[in-house]
């Protein structure tokens, strides 16, 4: 769930009725905040998908500064090839720099704010505005088969599908169902490869629950509470029984432990979210409030005018926490999506999965326990890999015939790793993405 920028942003959209192309877009020259002609090309645009195209997509899309014609085309749900230029900007005259680690240096992206009610998509009914897990597969599927029948150049580029965070849950869905639809020989026939899973949320007992030992290997607890709290309380520290005085103890002394931490990234200090300094990370969310409801940039973007009244950086009817309930917008119907993983084993498919190894949103320990139950055989072993001959972090390999995945932790890095390590994520993608074989029968 995306914007343009690297963040996370959601917004609840007023239901409106409207009448518009199935797809419409336009090359945007110049953004406020940036001084002179964007380096690089970037469209935006709407996609009706979904019953008479009541569901209005937004997209961003920056065609690779290497080569558009060959590089992989990406659906991805964050990051940018801007950066916030937190040295220059102020809360009144946010300025934007080039990034120069972006991702679309390396391959063709298309930024989607799905599901609607997120970003300036919206929707023309009450029904639209509903969603799911399955049915944000099924609409980014969708969405991919009209955009890309809109831009048939980049039919034969190697697709993958990309996002970060609560997104690990429907990547691997949305991968499926782009391999069943051309199995089924749904035109136009997409040339699926793979998908790339950063900071992934993906069994959503296993990993929040994975929290525990994450911060015993990192020092937050000391042994004894560890070991107490593994024993009291039988290995399930998020469902836990009440009952069980000893556990509900041992319990809040690793919350008096760890409430104090930024969970992103623990090596960085706890800003205050409502008054952020302005170096702070979180200082990017009241930029970019601020910055996206401005007049100009709505204008400048391509943005419908009258469709949406307020951008901001949150929707609380779709954003999901540990054992959250479904909404009225939004029914969380997919627990685990390590099942989806096993059906791409058959399927010949090529998968990256990124953690960073300070988040404690979703840590790494989570990750290679359910990579561990999908029983892959190793084809390259765990060993260190390197940026500017330093460790930047450490990958390991899994084959089974066709299919392949990577796994890779990049160190020092939090939830986002392309805004810790930018240096070190740019790397390990472009690499991973260049050993793929794409010499398919396509």
């Amino acid at each position: 769930m995306n914007t343009l920028l690297s963040i996370f942003f959601f917004i609840f959209l007023h239901l409106i009725t409207t009448s518009s192309k199935s797809c419409s877009n336009s090359i945007v020259k110049n953004l406020p905040g940036f001084h002179g002609d964007l380096p690089f090309t970037l469209e935006t645009g709407y996609v009706g998908i979904g019953e008479d195209d009541a569901i209005q997509v937004f997209y961003y899309f920056v065609e690779s500064q290497r080569d558009p014609s060959q590089d992989p085309l990406l659906l991805y749900t964050a990051g940018g090839p801007l950066s916030i230029n937190f040295k220059n900007s102020t809360w009144t005259n946010i300025t934007f720099e080039i990034n120069e680690k972006s991702w679309t240096k390396v391959a063709n992206m298309i930024f989607v704010d799905l599901p609607v009610g997120t970003g300036f998509s919206y929707s023309k009914t009450w029904e639209a505005s509903r969603s799911s897990d399955t049915g944000l597969a099924l609409q980014s599927y969708e969405f991919l088969q009209k955009w890309l029948l809109e831009h048939p150049r980049f039919l034969n580029n190697p697709l993958y599908i990309s996002g970060i965070s609560y997104m690990g849950i429907v990547i691997p869905a949305t991968t499926l169902e782009v391999y069943k639809g051309n199995e089924h020989g749904k035109q136009p026939q997409l040339n699926i490869k793979g998908c790339i899973c950063v900071s992934p949320l993906t069994d959503k007992f296993n990993d929040f629950n994975s929290r525990l030992e994450f911060a015993h290997r990192l020092a937050l607890i000391s042994d004894d509470i560890y070991e107490s709290t593994k024993k009291n309380c039988n290995g399930n520290y998020i469902n836990s029984d009440l009952e069980n005085i000893e556990c509900s103890n041992d319990l809040r002394r690793v919350d008096e432990c760890t409430s104090g931490l930024n969970i992103g990234n623990i090596l960085y200090p706890v800003c205050d979210a409502a008054d952020p300094d302005p170096i702070c990370r979180e200082a990017a969310d009241v930029y970019l409030e601020s910055w996206a409801n401005y007049k100009a940039v709505q204008k400048a973007l391509h943005v419908r005018e009258g469709t949406i009244e307020t951008w901001h950086k949150n929707n609380d009817s779709l954003h999901y926490d540990v054992n959250q309930e479904d909404t009225v917008y939004y029914s969380f119907d997919i627990f685990s999506s390590v099942d989806y993983h096993r059906q791409l084993v058959a399927r010949n498919s090529q998968v990256l999965v990124l953690n960073g190894d300070h988040d404690m949103n979703f840590p790494y320990v989570g990750t290679e326990k359910w990579i561990r139950s999908l029983d892959l055989p190793i084809e390259s072993p765990w060993n260190p890999w390197f940026v500017s001959n330093q460790v930047a972090g450490y990958k390991t390999t899994f084959a089974k015939n066709g299919y392949t995945l990577t796994y890779a932790t990049i160190k020092g890095a939090g939830h986002g790793v392309a805004l810790y390590k930018p240096d070190e994520a740019l790397a390990i993608v472009d690499g991973w993405l260049a050993s793929r074989d794409y010499l398919s029968d396509f």
